[in-house]
């Protein structure tokens, strides 16, 4: 089983690969008669887009959406939302005949499914989280009264944002790469949503940021931090980031993701575009994610409470 889908009540599934034709999401179960235009999208994407800065791929997407159902008048129907981004700028010649690449999936999609995308890694390649901030986008609007927003805490080593831009230009001399750590906040959660034991919110939310290209690491609230504290300090609201007991709180939900150096470098012989640190793009879909979580509890929570 090859699992594409994501989310209970609110759904959304995301299909092609970064050389094909087109990349897009389905998303299924979003309440009907929400204002919804391809403009609504469209801000989310123009965040995640590649070839902005040299900070990041010179590969050419403007990402433009175009909503292929679900809409009437500019409305939600409540029936499924069709969403698809035309790949405008693919160069698969820059993949041919070239190995199973180190520290991409290459391998690993050879030996489960008997051959692979060769064309910059087909499913596994982190154009596929376009399609993400797409949905996203959708999520968001059933969650007004939550603000989600996520910033740089560090590029490599360093939490000096001054610093950045000169370690960058030197790991894209050297032909490698960088990676970075990224919190997100959702302000706005009323207590309540996720569940005890097997839809926890906070398993949820590492779930789906584990689920994101490059993602190697999950903190909530304290994290890590949390195992060096003696328990009468852990018990302090402000650690538990916003969760306890997998349910909201009612106080701001605090997530931080990991995510490693892009495997994609010349040091390691490897040819194409790619992202000096995949990170620095890595917001909008560490947003996306959680307003995705967020809004599949909201409806979750309503279904059963009322």
């Amino acid at each position: 089983m090859s699992w594409n889908s994501f989310g209970r009540v609110f759904r959304f599934t995301t299909w092609g690969e970064s050389h094909g034709p087109a990349i897009g999401a389905v998303v299924d179960g979003c309440p009907p008669g929400l204002a919804l235009a391809e403009e609504d999208i469209q801000l989310w994407l123009d965040r995640r887009r590649p070839g902005l800065s040299a900070d990041t791929s010179p590969r050419r997407e403007p990402d433009r959406v175009r909503i292929l159902s679900g809409t009437f008048e500019g409305r939600t129907t409540g029936t499924p939302i069709s969403l698809v981004i035309d790949n405008v700028d693919a160069r698969p010649k820059d993949y041919e005949g070239m190995p199973p690449r180190a520290g991409h999936a290459d391998a690993a999609y050879q030996a489960k499914y008997g051959l692979r995308d060769p064309r910059g890694g087909g499913r596994a390649s982190a154009r596929e989280t376009a399609a993400r901030v797409a949905a996203g986008a959708v999520a968001r609007l059933v969650i007004p009264e939550v603000t989600i927003a996520a910033r740089i805490l560090r590029i490599g080593d360093s939490p000096d944002e001054k610093r950045w831009k000169s370690l960058l230009d030197e790991a894209r001399s050297a032909g490698s790469s960088l990676g970075a750590l990224i919190e997100c906040t959702a302000t706005g959660v009323p207590a309540g949503w996720g569940a005890p034991v097997h839809a926890k919110l906070d398993a949820e939310l590492a779930g789906a940021l584990m689920s994101i290209n490059a993602v190697k690491a999950v903190e909530i609230g304290a994290g890590f931090q949390a195992a060096r504290l003696r328990g009468e300090d852990n018990a302090d609201p402000a650690l538990a980031g916003g969760i306890t007991g997998g349910i909201s709180t009612g106080e701001a939900i605090a997530v931080r993701a990991a995510f490693k150096p892009t495997s994609s470098v010349a040091a390691l012989g490897v040819l194409g575009r790619h992202d000096p640190c995949v990170g620095i793009r890595g917001a909008p879909v560490v947003e996306a994610m959680v307003a995705l979580v967020l809004a599949d509890h909201k409806l979750l929570h309503r279904a059963q409470c009322g």
